[in-house]
């Protein structure tokens, strides 16, 4: 794809994209939406919840016009464009409700899948089934069976799908398991017969699906020109290179959940106890139409709740909030868009300084001989002398953190000595030559 402007190449890609992927495209704007239930059926009724749950639309429709800058904005919406254009050009093809996609939609699917690459939905299932946490059937039938329809119109072969695990497909809709094993690896020119800097680009995703990789070379005449690998949905190279530099990624399984028992108001069961004080939940209701057969729908309607920690859930062995890196932040697509178009190691760490993407490690080279690796994730700074492994007590705001570690205090190698830097989604421990993996140096 070429063109004079970013926007005008963020078009051609949507257009391009519904070319070879439409169906995949529609889906993951309704799941993001919250309506993928109305289209797939009850197994799609956990995700429209968690979008609810997550807060999804809060965030985008709160943060769109003021975190993220006009350049970025002009690129999601000219990227929709270029699939509704599409869409007019095929009504046929259009999902009913999908279309017309919108800017804040593509904004709202990284806001929706960033969270899953690091395992929260692990988190979510294990709360609603302590002894059986690899199982998304309890959950679903927990939140949702006792009132889908009667159970006629709800038979037992509608099986549940699976959540992603680990951060597998990072959405939370998939039939079949994924392989793990993504690999990056930068060598140094000193390590070279022919003196070149290589970096090798190897994540592990599916053919097929929302997290599926959709490889693609772009060119403005406003300096962005990347080759590699983009979702669904999103208009960013999320890794590959550009004219200059590039980068791989593997996810990584940092500590950045933290889950918090609260104590309930016997009297008020709206009401949660922080500080010695009764405190109300903040309630919405999740109202998630559910497509049953053929024409027959079934609207669910579900109350969601929200505590000063962060979004509740109540299940038979207790209420609990839980509280995540990355909550409700909308700039994923800003942090993405400055990335792909870095020119220098400065202008690329400036980039990572932004801290919009909470994890997913980051393996790093350029034209300039540099080589690097970097642990990424946004690291709650808690409080000392806890043990934040169990399960904290939701009566204490001295618990609830609200910053973290800057980026030039995370893992991260540059340009060791024996010029290798590498990544299998093994810890940041092991990630360069011996010795030099230890250095943990800074440029």
């Amino acid at each position: 794809m070429s063109g004079p402007r970013d926007a005008d190449v963020a078009f051609g890609l949507g257009f391009a994209h519904s070319e070879d992927d439409f169906a995949t495209l529609q889906q993951v704007a309704l799941a993001t939406r919250g309506q993928l239930a109305a289209t797939e059926g009850r197994s799609a009724a956990v995700t429209d919840y968690l979008v609810h749950l997550l807060r999804v639309w809060e965030t985008v429709n709160a943060k769109y016009d003021t975190d993220l800058p006009a350049d970025v904005r002009q690129v999601l919406e000219a990227y929709a464009d270029g699939v509704n254009y599409y869409a007019a050009l095929h009504p046929e093809k259009v999902i009913r409700g999908a279309l017309p996609l919108t800017g804040k939609d593509v904004a709202a699917g990284f806001v929706f899948k960033t969270p899953f690459f690091y395992g929260l939905d692990r988190v979510l299932l294990k709360l609603n089934s302590p002894e059986s946490s690899d199982s998304a059937s309890l959950l679903l039938d927990s939140l949702f069976t006792a009132s889908l329809a009667p159970a006629c119109l709800a038979p037992a072969s509608l099986a549940p799908a699976s959540i992603a695990s680990a951060g597998l497909d990072a959405f939370p809709i998939t039939h079949e398991a994924i392989p793990v094993g993504s690999n990056g690896v930068a060598v140094a020119p000193a390590r070279s017969a022919d003196g070149a800097t290589r970096l090798l680009v190897n994540s592990h995703q599916p053919y097929t699906g929302p997290v599926s990789w959709y490889e693609a070379v772009l060119e403005s005449g406003e300096g962005w020109h990347v080759a590699g690998g983009f979702f669904p949905g999103s208009p960013f190279m999320l890794h590959g290179h550009n004219e200059h530099l590039g980068w791989a990624n593997t996810v990584n399984n940092p500590d950045l959940i933290d889950v918090y028992r609260l104590i309930i108001n016997p009297a008020n069961p709206n009401q949660y106890q922080l500080d010695g004080q009764w405190k109300d939940f903040e309630k919405s209701d999740a109202r998630i139409r559910v497509k049953i057969w053929g024409p027959l729908f079934w609207t669910v309607h579900r109350e969601v709740l929200y505590a000063a920690q962060g979004p509740v859930l109540k299940t038979d062995h207790g209420v609990f909030a839980i509280r995540y890196a990355g909550i409700n932040e909308v700039r994923q697509p800003l942090q993405y868009f400055r990335l792909n178009k870095a020119a220098t190691l400065a202008q690329w760490r400036a980039a990572m300084a932004l801290q919009a993407i909470p994890s997913l490690n980051f393996v790093y080279a350029d034209e300039k001989a540099n080589i690097g690796y970097v642990y990424n994730g946004l690291f709650p700074v808690r409080q000392e002398d806890v043990n934040w492994q169990r399960t904290m007590p939701g009566d204490r705001s001295d618990l609830i953190w609200n910053r973290y570690l800057p980026f030039d205090k995370i893992p991260q190698i540059w340009n060791p000595p024996h010029g290798l830097v590498f990544n299998s989604n093994n810890t940041p421990l092991l990630a360069a030559a011996p010795g030099d993996d230890r250095r943990n140096t800074h440029h």
